[in-house]
């Protein structure tokens, strides 16, 4: 099911049915024949249609469609050979028994939602940054049809490419949990990355300057956080939300992120918040309190640092990538330089025990700051 454009309505022709007329007063010619180009077929089915095509029922249909984010249209006739095909193979995976009549919704949901952002993405970047029609002598609108056509198969081909690699890699994950609870609700550091004050900059920044700002912000924490072997789950404009499987890789990361920006002077100051402990994850997000004491140790952390939580701190001790006490690792230290006791780990991380706080709905919390090993 596709969205339609809406466009100048064409003369009625005696031979043209209601559905016809429908479709032709919300189309323009330019979008019939990028939707043809797009879908690689034309209109033949008003959704009651495709659903009787699909053998499936008209509400299975119409709850596939809405998950996947298309608007109800009514019966006016819009569908396609692939949408027919799309609802034979959602419904043939539940006969099967390969899935659950709500999970093909849930893969119907988590496809479109994703989709529909890249998309929108796509399409913003391509015509804004890729066309000058002062350059070409023709519009934006001229230049649109030939440059999807250019466009659709290499995007095509790199789309399927990029799933199977992220699938590959997400399947790796999930298959070396221990059983099958850790394979829902899995122990994850989970981080926040936030900049500071940017409600005041966009009271004072042109909306070209502050999309700009939020690109680079965004590309620069999905570059460190891939980079560093963590996931980037979702971008907020100011903030961003990462996980790692391990505590250490979180932890080069957050600290990672603060120095970046830090010696970025066009970005404002950032703090980070990690948490480690038990997360749900469900399309692609995690929930749970783990993440909940995160984001409210992102909120509490001083300026241009990394605030971690008691579990995490424990983990990078058990881990030895920090001291469990920093009096004990001097006192070993000092016993090794006067040799009279065996040198200390080589840690990468400090920890400092900051003020314990009560959190609404969290209790009280001791925050930890992080900080590189000197």
């Amino acid at each position: 099911m596709t969205a339609d454009d809406p466009g100048a309505a064409p003369a009625r022709d005696e031979d043209t049915g209601p559905e016809d007329e429908a479709a032709a007063a919300t189309d323009g010619p330019l979008a019939i024949r990028l939707e043809q180009l797009i879908l690689g077929a034309d209109r033949r089915y008003t959704p009651f249609q495709a659903a009787r095509a699909a053998g499936v029922s008209m509400d299975l249909a119409a709850r596939f469609w809405r998950a996947m984010g298309f608007a109800d249209i009514g019966q006016v006739k819009a569908l396609t050979e692939a949408d027919v095909l799309a609802l034979r193979r959602l419904a043939g995976l539940v006969e099967a028994g390969l899935l659950s009549e709500a999970m093909a919704v849930q893969v119907a949901r988590s496809t479109g939602q994703t989709t529909a952002r890249l998309a929108d993405w796509q399409i913003d970047s391509f015509l804004e940054g890729l066309t000058e029609p002062a350059d070409t002598g023709l519009t934006r609108t001229e230049i649109t049809y030939p440059l999807v056509e250019l466009l659709l198969p290499e995007l095509e081909e790199f789309l399927v490419y990029v799933w199977r690699r992220q699938l590959a890699a997400a399947t790796g994950r999930v298959v070396q949990a221990q059983d099958d609870a850790e394979m829902v609700d899995r122990r994850l550091a989970v981080g926040f990355a936030d900049l500071v004050g940017f409600t005041r900059l966009t009271r004072r920044l042109e909306e070209e300057e502050l999309g700009e700002l939020v690109e680079a912000f965004e590309t620069t924490c999905a570059d460190l956080v891939a980079a560093h072997g963590g996931r980037l789950i979702k971008t907020l404009g100011d903030e961003v939300l990462f996980s790692a499987d391990d505590a250490g890789i979180a932890a080069e990361i957050g600290l990672r992120l603060i120095e970046t920006m830090t010696h970025d002077e066009t970005m404002p100051e950032l703090r980070v918040g990690i948490a480690f402990g038990t997360v749900t994850t469900r399309m692609g997000d995690v929930f749970g309190t783990t993440v909940n004491l995160a984001s409210r140790l992102t909120s509490i952390a001083p300026k241009d640092t990394v605030l971690v939580d008691e579990a995490f701190a424990e983990e990078l001790g058990r881990t030895g990538e920090a001291p469990v006490s920093e009096a004990d690792a001097a006192a070993a230290q000092k016993a090794a330089d006067e040799g009279t006791g065996e040198p200390p780990p080589s840690y990468r991380f400090a920890l400092q025990p900051m003020w314990q706080r009560p959190v609404r709905g969290l209790g009280v919390i001791e925050p930890w700051l992080l900080s590189r090993r000197g």
